[in-house]
């Protein structure tokens, strides 16, 4: 990564004024998905990310005037098998119009720093097969897995 691109954004966790701008970033993340994003529910998902007692945590990346550009989520997981505790990340995104830039290289290298600092054995994380512009960038800082990915629905009403 160029030094250009590291001083062009910083990264930090979320702050409460932050939440219209990762909002704004969520629902892109959700849209590409295409996944619904009610109000109420982004609203919880703020809440875990703003709740030291969550297992959730976020980054944003912001870029030189402090807006958000960027974020990931991510937590902790067992791995029984290993004995061991991973990170797992549940969602990165970087708004589009910035895209190239190196945005998600920090966002990347923040975490890959937690998880060293956190002694976690891995940085865990799924993507759709078709998502050929991350998993580019992807197979540049971590190894695909041959692993298959499974969903089961709990008994009952659809949550």
């Amino acid at each position: 990564m160029s030094t250009t691109a590291v001083n062009r954004w910083t990264v930090g966790v979320p702050e409460a004024g932050d939440y219209p701008a990762w909002r704004e970033l969520f629902r892109g993340y959700c849209e590409f998905y295409r996944v619904p994003m009610p109000e109420e529910k982004a609203e919880l998902v703020w809440s875990w990310l703003t709740d030291p007692a969550h297992e959730l945590e976020g980054l944003l990346v912001r870029d030189v005037d402090g807006t958000p550009v960027g974020l990931a989520h991510f937590r902790p997981f067992s791995r029984p098998l290993h004995g061991a505790v991973g990170g797992f990340l549940d969602d990165l995104f970087v708004a589009p119009e910035v895209r190239g830039g190196g945005a998600v290289d920090l966002l990347l290298a923040r975490l890959r720093e937690i998880a060293a600092e956190r002694g976690w054995s891995t940085v865990r994380w799924i993507t759709s097969d078709n998502n050929h512009r991350a998993r580019s960038k992807y197979d540049q800082v971590a190894v695909r897995t041959m692993f298959v990915t499974y969903d089961m629905a709990p008994e009952g009403p659809a949550r």
